[in-house]
């Protein structure tokens, strides 16, 4: 299976869009309800940071298949001005917005696993996937 969608984010209402093709996608596969509220409470995560911080962007989100386990991969991009110190963003309560601190590491403690790739000036690239159980 090798589905993909991509939305781009412009705007706050890309973020919704975002959000509900991960839940759709995710549902499409056997999520549960909460792991479908997991999974598009993470997109919602990362592509607001790339509104409030990057401004445009794209969240893109595939089917991943692997020896036989299903999931979901979730592609965050942008070519804002990146994050100048990514393992102080990623502590809990850190924040340059003024908000709770919690959305990439809590994008993290959502995912299976994840990986982040920022340069200043260059922006930043995140993957997060979610396997189904």
């Amino acid at each position: 299976m090798n589905i993909r969608s991509c939305v781009q984010v412009d705007s706050e209402l890309d973020i919704v869009a975002a959000r509900q093709t991960g839940r759709e996608m995710a549902k499409d596969i056997g999520f549960s309800e909460v792991e479908q509220a997991r999974i598009a409470t993470a997109i919602s995560e990362l592509a607001r940071n790339i509104f409030l911080y990057a401004h445009t962007g794209t969240i893109c989100i595939s089917y991943l298949e692997e020896e036989g386990q299903m999931g979901i991969q979730i592609e965050s991009q942008d070519r804002g001005p990146g994050i100048s110190d990514v393992q102080q963003a990623m502590e809990d309560g850190y924040t340059t917005s003024g908000g709770l601190g919690a959305g990439l590491p809590g994008v993290k403690r959502l995912m299976d696993s994840f990986h982040i790739q920022s340069q200043s000036g260059s922006g930043t690239q995140i993957t997060g996937i979610k396997w189904l159980r």
